[in-house]
């Protein structure tokens, strides 16, 4: 059986996990609910993590090995999502899964996902890059609350939001500093508590999380000042890899690039490194970015 932390669990924190319980309708289908996380529509990430959810609970005794997904519309987060899940496929060592997110009738992401039991083989990964660790940075929120007297209404909103990750950055966000800079970014993150052995329970919050800051990257080519103009963004598909084991609750280095930003789409890279240097997992994302004009 998973241990089980004793201590009381951060109220953001908890709500996610509670998020991920999906309620099962019939054998392929799956009820989850939503939250509001000060966004005009539901967190991609959240709609990821709960597919993957549904996806897994259709499979024996494999872990998800990647997962590609594309966003079709955007989620309302006052109604629940229905999750209907194929099963493509059960061979000798690999299980493929296709899931449609439904709300209102119409679907608003569809998911394929992969799983593996794990062979022996060859080994090797990239090196984690050498930055300032953890300790001593600022959190985004405490950088926050340095602008707060300057933040259109709509983005206060959003920036108000506990996430229930910290997340600490390297480099200094973008919407701080609008400067060009080259399209790199680090950003160290790990669940606000400690949370259960289940390796289910930290994929799936690993999934929610690499949501957060990576299509950003893709912005800083550009003199994009956030706090005068709006600039739409909106994830249009996402990738995860999950190569080894994972802890969400210890210190995890998201190191994201942007190769290019062209017609209107963004798109980014990330590693995610465990603190030891390890190769966790990797993510790809493209997504509508798009200066707006006032009144738009």
């Amino acid at each position: 059986m998973p241990s089980t932390p004793t201590h009381a669990m951060s109220s953001g924190l908890q709500a996610v996990i509670d998020l991920l319980e999906l309620e099962r309708i019939d054998d392929n289908l799956f009820r989850g609910e939503s939250h509001d996380i000060g966004a005009p529509q539901v967190f991609g990430g959240q709609i990821l993590g709960q597919a993957l959810v549904a996806a897994g609970r259709t499979v024996d005794g494999r872990p998800p090995h990647s997962l590609h997904a594309y966003f079709l519309r955007r989620g309302d987060f006052n109604h629940p999502v229905i999750y209907q899940v194929e099963r493509a496929r059960d061979g000798g060592s690999y299980s493929n899964r296709r899931v449609v997110a439904i709300q209102h009738g119409r679907p608003i992401l569809n998911l394929a996902a992969s799983f593996h039991d794990g062979d022996p083989g060859f080994d090797h990964q990239a090196d984690m890059p050498e930055v300032p660790g953890p300790d001593g940075l600022p959190s985004t929120q405490d950088l926050h609350r340095g602008i707060a007297d300057r933040v259109p209404a709509k983005l206060k909103r959003l920036l108000e939001h506990k996430p229930p990750f910290e997340l600490r950055p390297v480099e200094t966000p973008k919407f701080i500093d609008p400067a060009v800079r080259p399209p790199r970014k680090h950003i160290w993150m790990r669940a606000w508590d400690k949370l259960a052995d289940d390796p289910a329970l930290h994929r799936h919050l690993l999934a929610y999380v690499s949501d957060y800051e990576l299509l950003g990257t893709a912005t800083f080519p550009h003199e994009l000042d956030f706090l005068k103009r709006p600039v739409q963004m909106a994830s249009l598909d996402h990738a995860l890899w999950f190569h080894r084991p994972v802890r969400v609750d210890d210190w995890l280095l998201y190191a994201c690039d942007s190769p290019s930003n062209a017609e209107g789409r963004g798109f980014a890279r990330g590693q995610i490194f465990s603190r030891d240097g390890c190769l966790v997992a990797s993510v790809a994302q493209e997504g509508v970015i798009r200066p707006l004009d006032d009144g738009r």
